[in-house]
């Protein structure tokens, strides 16, 4: 064959079907997801077979549901918040890791009247999700001998941060320390995390990546892993790169707090997203059993696996 026509008939040849699959985030995109957008930036998807939809709730509480219910193959969630969901009977497993450390944390302002987790006593301290986001904060008071009965909780509904800065309360739980410590800096108001995982609390991968047990699969979740393990990868080498490529994707990243939020969560993200860490999930299991948010514990087997694992 001449070499045109072997160019001709190489252009006629159909490429190779793409596997579809839907991801549904935890909230709007943000660098939390920088490994996700970065493989469907660099093509890292596409070299797997992957054609992925990204996509943002409208309600953050969604994902894990849409997901029980068959309507995505992936969903971000979070370590606690999947504890108490299985203890519920969703069908839900934890099949790969996003950001391996916890970002939670008790935000108060770096000059005010906390100095120390028992200056807390007959304070306020505000909350956005209630049930975990109380066994944490009830651990950590436990530490200096406090209980909830001892500070005055407010549901501030997700204004953590001006809440916090207007006054209206002295403390929040929630506070994600890659964001909300940036968020108050650039206001010019100074803040200070007191962290969970140093107050008496298990440490947890705070972002997982969530399938139904019942309809996964494994071969396409592994190369969505592989991926993002890849895009991670080129993160880390190239962490000023890899915010260039990811703020080039929406105006609305191209901001101060996206870049700072950016270089905070770089060290966080999983190095290895399919590893399970089984006596992280076998710990924070019977901390909520202790603080009586789940009633008994369930195997590790029934929260989280490795997809690779033989």
């Amino acid at each position: 064959m001449k070499p045109a026509l072997a160019a001709l008939a190489l252009l006629a040849t159909p490429a190779a079907a793409q596997d579809h699959m839907t991801v549904m985030l935890d909230w709007f995109v943000n660098p939390d997801h920088g490994p996700i957008i970065i493989a469907q930036e660099n093509g890292y998807f596409a070299e797997q077979g992957l054609e992925v939809e990204v996509i943002a709730p409208a309600d953050p509480s969604d994902p894990p549901k849409m997901v029980a219910a068959g309507q995505a193959d992936l969903a971000i969630s979070y370590q606690p918040q999947l504890h108490l969901q299985v203890a519920e009977g969703m069908p839900l497993i934890r099949v790969g890791t996003l950001v391996a450390t916890p970002l939670n944390c008790l935000l108060v302002l770096e000059d005010g009247p906390i100095d120390a987790l028992s200056d807390l006593r007959d304070r306020k301290i505000g909350f956005s999700v209630a049930g975990v986001e109380e066994a944490l904060l009830s651990a950590m008071l436990g530490q200096e001998g406090l209980t909830l009965d001892d500070v005055e909780l407010v549901n501030v509904n997700w204004s953590l941060s001006p809440a916090l800065m207007s006054g209206q309360v002295d403390a929040v739980i929630g506070a994600f320390r890659n964001f909300e410590l940036n968020q108050m800096q650039i206001e010019g108001i100074a803040g200070r995390c007191f962290y969970p995982e140093e107050e008496g609390v298990p440490t947890y991968d705070e972002l997982i990546y969530v399938a139904n047990p019942e309809h996964m699969d494994k071969n396409m979740i592994r190369r969505f892993l592989a991926a993002t393990e890849k895009a991670t990868q080129y993160i880390v080498n190239h962490p000023q790169q890899g915010w260039e490529i990811f703020a080039a994707t929406s105006a609305e990243l191209q901001d101060q707090l996206n870049e700072l939020a950016w270089a905070d969560t770089v060290p966080r993200f999983a190095l290895r997203p399919e590893a399970l860490d089984a006596g992280r999930y076998t710990r924070f299991e019977a901390f909520l059993a202790e603080a009586g948010l789940v009633e008994g514990t369930r195997p590790v087997s029934r929260l989280a696996i490795d997809p690779g694992a033989p």
